[in-house]
């Protein structure tokens, strides 16, 4: 039996990961990227500095935590945030040069992957789904960076080609998410502690539902609004409440219109759909499905698995 070993390196984790296609189970090491209080991220050459100096690291980490050695068959890293031609993000360049310098010296083929295909597979290989990337499907992808609704469908170039269809044009929800943390004093990336917060609001304030044309919405008036209520003296957990339920709110109205246009199912991915108010609020639906907990944010699963499926390794 073989590994099948997956890197990604993102703005905001440092993640590696094992794969056994022969059993479906994957081991996973991480590491989320140090940022200075009150901040809102790092700057790219902050990030890949801090994947650099800790990639090793986790890497060692890994193989000890898997204890047996053995052959690795392939690698799969994230090379890009999206999968787009013109899309580009240094901080990938990390697990890009240990993964093809970890395929070279094995004799071993290395396979690169966006962020975004990444985090659909693990989250798909999370609730044992793995089939769907056999026929199309939609995808929300809502993180720190991006707030997309995608089409995903094999393709002859891959497992699973996606494709931008709506979302939010301007903040991300993750964003959103992060600032108003940030403003209530929470420790960035602020999405499980808000979430956490928000469970003790009593939703004093009705969700902002923002603009929105057919499957696209914008962001930015819920920002505002929120300043406002905390201007206003709005206490912290219902403030949390709201820039939560707010987001939530949005998903869901552009959920229900792509759900009749295009009567697919659909995967809810990336670490804002953690929240426990998104996944309450679609609680029931047969046709919806959520990666499964650990697995809704950044982790390197993804291109392990997908690996794999590009090796002609079938789960």
């Amino acid at each position: 039996m073989a590994w099948f070993l997956g890197f990604d390196t993102s703005n905001y984790k440092t993640s590696v990961a094992l794969y056994d296609s022969q059993n479906g189970q994957a081991i996973g090491q991480g590491r989320f990227l140090e940022t200075p209080a009150g901040s809102l991220g790092l700057r790219q050459s902050e990030a890949l500095f801090q994947h650099v100096r800790q990639l090793g690291q986790e890497t060692e980490a890994l193989f000890a935590q898997a204890g047996e050695r053995r052959p690795v068959a392939a690698v799969g890293y994230s090379a890009k945030p999206r999968d787009e031609q013109d899309s580009y993000m240094p901080c990938f360049l990390a697990g890009q040069m240990a993964a093809r310098t970890c395929a070279a010296a094995l004799g071993v083929p290395a396979f690169a992957f966006s962020h975004q295909q990444g985090h659909i597979a693990s989250a798909l290989w999370s609730v044992g789904r793995l089939d769907w990337l056999k026929k199309p499907f939609l995808s929300w992808h809502l993180s720190g960076g991006t707030t997309e609704l995608l089409l995903a469908e094999p393709s002859l170039e891959t497992r699973c080609k996606v494709r931008r269809i709506g979302g939010a044009t301007d903040l991300a929800a993750g964003q959103v998410v992060d600032r108003a943390g940030v403003r209530l004093g929470l420790a960035f990336p602020c999405g499980a502690q808000l979430d956490q917060l928000a469970r003790q609001g009593k939703g004093a304030f009705p969700p902002f539902v923002p603009k929105s044309r057919g499957l696209e919405f914008s962001l930015s008036g819920l920002e505002n609004k929120l300043e406002e209520l905390l201007r206003q003296g709005a206490p912290p957990e219902e403030a949390a409440a709201f820039a939560i339920g707010s987001v939530v709110k949005s998903v869901e109205r552009i959920t229900e219109r792509a759900l009749e246009q295009y009567r697919l199912p659909m995967l809810f991915s990336g670490g804002v759909t953690a929240s426990s108010q998104m996944q309450r609020a679609f609680a029931g639906r047969p046709e919806i499905v959520f990666a499964a907990k650990g697995y809704n944010g950044d982790n390197a699963v993804g291109a392990a698995v997908l690996a794999a499926l590009e090796k002609g390794e079938e789960d």
